[in-house]
């Protein structure tokens, strides 16, 4: 499944050569991932269980500069799964246009906050991401 968040470039978003600074697109990639899981986990259910997602890698490729005023979009595709993390694909793009301005791969996993142990993706926590796909 595929998800789509749209954010318009505002000032605040540039460095100094005018074009968005290289932190911002983690942010804006965050914002659609966040989007994404809202859409399918009660997220308040899984503060309570004590379910965290945790990133652990983030790889990212920055292929055009975006400026003011432009919409982007951010994609982001279910999570691959694997046994105790997984894999979310994403892309940041122009609006109306196929110009990839960045991808990534963001890797997580699911933390217990008190033991601080990434807990394995099975049972009703693999199934929680299942509802995703």
């Amino acid at each position: 499944m595929k998800h789509v968040v749209e954010i318009k470039v505002r000032g605040y978003h540039l460095d100094l050569y005018g074009h968005i600074n290289n932190a911002r697109y983690l942010e804006f990639l965050e914002e659609g991932r966040w989007s994404f899981i809202e859409e399918y986990i009660d997220i308040d259910k899984w503060r309570k269980r004590g379910w965290f997602f945790v990133a652990v890698n983030i790889n990212i490729n920055y292929r055009k500069p975006a400026f003011l005023g432009e919409i982007l979009e951010i994609h982001t595709k279910s999570p691959q799964l694997g046994n105790n993390s997984a894999i979310f694909h994403q892309k940041i793009v122009l609006k109306g246009t196929d110009k990839i301005i960045v991808d990534a791969d963001i890797t997580f996993v699911i933390m217990d906050p008190d033991s601080r142990k990434t807990l394995p993706l099975r049972g009703e926590l693999r199934e929680a991401f299942k509802k995703m796909s």
